[in-house]
């Protein structure tokens, strides 16, 4: 096994390897930026480099000092987390190169997954059902016009590079065809300096369903149920679960079968997510890949009981999986809440400062991922998270009842956080019967 990793992250997830490394017997190397000296990854590894100013190009996003921090630790591996540099092809080159093991696929796969388009093609042939569009990258406006002619309306228009709802827009009409194209342009020169745009079929009214899957070395590859994430604004998730509602026992298996199957055919390692839109008639296709460890990973745990992070860093090393399809069994349900730093009252406006007051719950079933403390300051640079709370129980009703009573007992005092729009969120009669998809929060007022 190795001997020690360096972390490429912050935050909850920097602290969340450090433990997987800690039960695995791995020295832990924390780095970090000026702002995030007092952050609890850098307490608890057992090594800590300061990479630079708050700015995250001039930090966490800084591949050259992230490699000089390895080398000059002595770390055999990095570990990139999520967001940041976790899906950089090019930070996974320059590990290799420089004889460090970066955990995760290697670079040409994913570059391969990356491309929003190209992916799409991969899955295609690899009998992976997907939503009609373009076969690749749209060339010229007109060549998006004849194709909308072909398939109806409406359509979605989608950054190649993109991520994170940027560069995507929905259309409706051949009037609004044009401008909605020229502005997704935009954007996604602007958020990824990829103007490259792919069209699809928009599926109205989906829910958002995602398989996890963990392949090893050695062609063995498992899928662990999905994950429910329809809870979202602007294509961002604010809530997950595990088991989906409306997924059967049938639909779980043709679902995980079809994931683990598309990524063998493009020869996948460690850790990644194969993310589908799911009609109302049962009908799934294939959305994107994350090559990656997900923010929502721990409901998946929860739910089957498996430590992802060992079983990644595990497979990275080049171990086999010390299990098969037939040892995963869904063992209860579990749901997750984001608490961000955040107004929701105020379209989720961002709001950064000194928490006051913290203190997180506990009880049967209840765990809380989390780099905050009281008196911690929540610096304005990265991203808004402060907690992930996620409540198991034997069945949903029950995981549900846990959550509302976290939810109580989650007390953040000196910034704005979403608990009271997840405590709206749970109660709502259509969430507790299973009623919603990805446009739930756009119909719904949750102020009333």
């Amino acid at each position: 096994m190795f001997k020690k990793i360096l972390i490429a992250n912050r935050g909850e997830i920097a602290l969340r390897i450090i433990r997987a490394c800690k039960e695995l017997g791995i020295s832990t190397v924390a780095v970090h930026s000026e702002a995030d000296a007092e952050s609890l990854h850098v307490r608890f590894a057992d090594e800590a480099i300061c990479i630079g100013p708050a700015a995250g190009s001039e930090s966490y996003l800084n591949p050259i000092r992230i490699i000089a921090a390895a080398e000059i630790s002595g770390a055999e591996a990095i570990h990139p987390g999520y967001g940041f540099l976790a899906e950089n092809a090019d930070f996974s080159d320059m590990c290799a190169s420089s004889g460090i093991k970066f955990i995760g696929p290697n670079a040409h796969m994913i570059r391969s997954m990356g491309n929003k388009a190209q992916a799409k093609d991969l899955m295609k042939k690899a009998g992976v059902p997907v939503v009609p569009g373009s076969e690749g990258v749209l060339d010229t406006l007109d060549e998006g016009k004849a194709l909308v002619e072909e398939i109806g309306f409406p359509v979605m228009l989608k950054a190649v590079s993109g991520g994170g709802g940027r560069g995507m827009r929905i259309v409706n009409t051949m009037d609004e065809f044009e401008i909605n194209f020229q502005m997704a342009q935009a954007e996604a020169q602007g958020a990824f300096g990829d103007a490259s745009l792919y069209l699809e079929k928009y599926i109205s009214n989906p829910r958002h369903v995602e398989i996890q899957i963990i392949a090893d070395q050695h062609g063995n590859t498992v899928y662990l149920g999905e994950r429910e994430c329809s809870i979202q604004r602007r294509h961002q998730k604010l809530l997950e679960e595990a088991p989906s509602v409306v997924v059967s026992k049938d639909l779980r298996r043709k679902m995980g079968e079809i994931a683990v199957k598309g990524a063998q055919e493009v020869g996948y390692e460690g850790a990644g997510t194969i993310e589908f839109l799911l009609d109302d008639q049962g009908n799934f296709y294939f959305m994107e890949m994350n090559t990656r460890i997900q923010v929502e990973h721990p409901v998946t745990e929860m739910a089957y009981n498996r430590d992802l992070l060992k079983d990644q860093i595990r497979v990275a090393f080049g171990e086999k999986l010390d299990y098969s399809q037939k040892d995963v069994h869904l063992l209860g349900h579990a749901i997750e809440c984001r608490i961000n730093a955040e107004d929701w009252q105020r379209n989720f406006m961002p709001n950064p400062g000194e928490i006051v007051s913290f203190h997180i719950p506990g009880g049967p079933g209840i765990r809380v991922d989390t780099h905050a403390y009281q008196r911690y300051h929540i610096p304005p640079f990265y991203d808004s998270l402060v907690a992930k709370l996620i409540a198991f129980g034997k069945d949903r009703e029950e995981a549900l009842s846990r959550l509302n009573r976290a939810l109580d007992e989650f007390i953040i005092e000196g910034i704005k956080t979403t608990i009271p729009f997840h405590k709206l969120l749970i109660n709502r009669p259509e969430f507790i019967e299973g009623k919603f998809d990805t446009g739930f929060l756009d119909r719904i007022n949750l102020s009333e």
